[in-house]
């Protein structure tokens, strides 16, 4: 797939948007995730993952809530990038939303469900991350659950589990493996660390 940003173009564009240092290194953080969860996944298409996950809260530019997904999808779609990086930063909140949670929360009618290989494993390694700590699964899953939220922490849980059996283990290992602050030459290297 042509016309997908590099790395470097990708925190370009975050910065250019306007992203705070913070969201950035979230976003680096949850590339970081995503890398390795393409370590056991290589049939997903790496550039779109790795572009995905580092502009999949470009909305935070703007907004910091659950619109900021949409609004990140407008945003990417307006630079002229692919359909698939803009399908990719619309679905990643969660494990995705559902069309009640869509009416609940007034956000924009669009599909907000993942449901491509590279959708899924972005999604998931955002719920692998807290702020700039990868975690396990269930920090999100509690999260939503203590919320009352349990439609959305199921999902998060089926999901885990599909990408882990991808995976070929539980990617809760996953912060053993690249550590809770893992390296992020990316953000180093733009000066953001």
């Amino acid at each position: 797939m042509s016309n997908i940003p590099t790395e470097d173009e990708c925190i370009q564009m975050l910065m250019d948007a306007g992203c705070k240092r913070r969201v950035v290194i979230h976003c680096c953080t949850v590339e970081a995730v995503a890398k390795e969860m393409l370590n056991g996944i290589p049939q997903a298409d790496r550039g779109l993952v790795e572009a995905g996950a580092l502009l999949h809260d470009i909305g935070r530019s703007v907004d910091h809530s659950i619109m900021h997904a949409y609004i990140g999808s407008q945003i990417v779609q307006a630079e002229d990038l692919p359909q698939e990086l803009v399908d990719i930063v619309r679905k990643h909140t969660g494990a995705g939303l559902d069309e009640q949670d869509i009416e609940e929360m007034g956000l924009p009618p669009a599909d907000y469900m993942p449901s491509t290989l590279e959708e899924k494993i972005v999604a998931h390694a955002d719920n692998l991350v807290s702020d700039n700590r990868v975690v396990a699964h269930e920090h999100s899953v509690s999260k939503l659950r203590n919320k009352g939220a349990d439609r959305g922490a199921d999902r998060i849980e089926a999901l885990h589990r599909e990408l882990s059996r991808l995976y070929g283990e539980d990617l809760d290992a996953i912060p053993e493996r690249i550590g809770e602050y893992p390296d992020l030459p990316l953000a180093r290297r733009f000066g953001i660390l």
